[in-house]
């Protein structure tokens, strides 16, 4: 016999029925599912802090550069590429410092404290060639133009390299004989008597000028010295000196206050070469000295 539930009744049983599955869904949607598939956090951090970055943005050595009273340098730096030495070398000395091909990846470790250019520059590669400018009449030390280390096999820098002007003067008068050592004391005594009398050997000048053109001076020593000369004035001074086995550079010094002389130094050799020599004119340097 098939029992009759009134239709009322029915509903109410659909009704409960719907309302147990919804709460049934809303619990299993509810349950955790287990971190067993979860995947890592595709956030980027960076592990860097943030200090040790902006000291990777410095260089990785420390260089002082002290121009009074003399200039003068410190440097600690460890195992360090000698280009970035060099390049912070020529912007804080306001000089180029040129590093020689074969040392191009050369990694050095050096440390020296309140030093000179020359003795600093020694300890940065094995052969150094630091080019400078004198005026005789500032009373300034050798002004550098240019600092080039080179390895031990390099050939020297060009002469013109940093030291500026083409031009020169050629002294077209002199005796033939000069330079020849007089072979009884007739010749001696005459070459002695000579109103000009220039000679240079091992670095080392002597000038004796009697009322002499100081332009014919510098010419007769540029000659000797196998230099060019460049006369950028019509100097009318006259020289009247007797100068004795002196170094180039204090020679000069005390011809004119008008000369530049532009030499060498070798520090490997340990020698200075004088590469050109220029009488300014007076006016011109005034002006640039304004």
């Amino acid at each position: 016999m098939r029992a009759y539930v009134p239709f009322r009744h029915q509903n109410a049983v659909l009704i409960a029925i719907v309302i147990i599955l919804s709460v049934f869904t809303v619990v299993a949607q509810e349950t955790p599912k287990p971190e067993t598939d979860a995947k890592p956090s595709t956030v980027k951090t960076d592990s860097k802090p943030q200090a040790e970055k902006t000291a990777a943005d410095k260089p990785d050595f420390k260089l002082t550069v002290k121009t009074k009273p003399i200039l003068n340098l410190s440097l600690k730096a460890e195992k360090v590429k000698l280009v970035e030495i060099a390049a912070e070398m020529s912007k804080r000395m306001k000089t180029p410092v040129f590093v020689g091909s074969t040392l191009q990846k050369e990694i050095v470790s050096i440390e020296f404290s309140d030093l000179t250019l020359e003795p600093a520059m020694q300890l940065m590669a094995p052969s150094v060639y630091i080019d400078y400018e004198i005026e005789t009449g500032s009373g300034n030390p050798a002004k550098p133009l240019g600092v080039f280390l080179y390895d031990a096999n390099s050939a020297e820098p060009p002469v013109t390299a940093v030291v500026p002007g083409t031009t020169q003067s050629l002294l077209v008068e002199g005796d033939t004989e000069d330079g020849v050592e007089p072979q009884n004391e007739a010749e001696r005594k005459r070459l002695e008597e000579q109103p000009l009398r220039v000679q240079f050997q091992n670095n080392i000048l002597s000038v004796k000028a009697k009322q002499q053109p100081l332009v014919l001076v510098l010419l007769k020593i540029g000659e000797e010295l196998g230099i060019p000369m460049d006369i950028q004035y019509e100097a009318k001074d006259l020289v009247d000196t007797e100068i004795s086995k002196l170094s180039v550079e204090d020679a000069v010094r005390r011809l004119s206050p008008n000369i530049r002389l532009f030499l060498r130094a070798d520090l490997k050799h340990s020698e200075r070469r004088a590469l050109r020599l220029v009488l300014a004119d007076p006016a011109k340097t005034a002006q640039q000295g304004q």
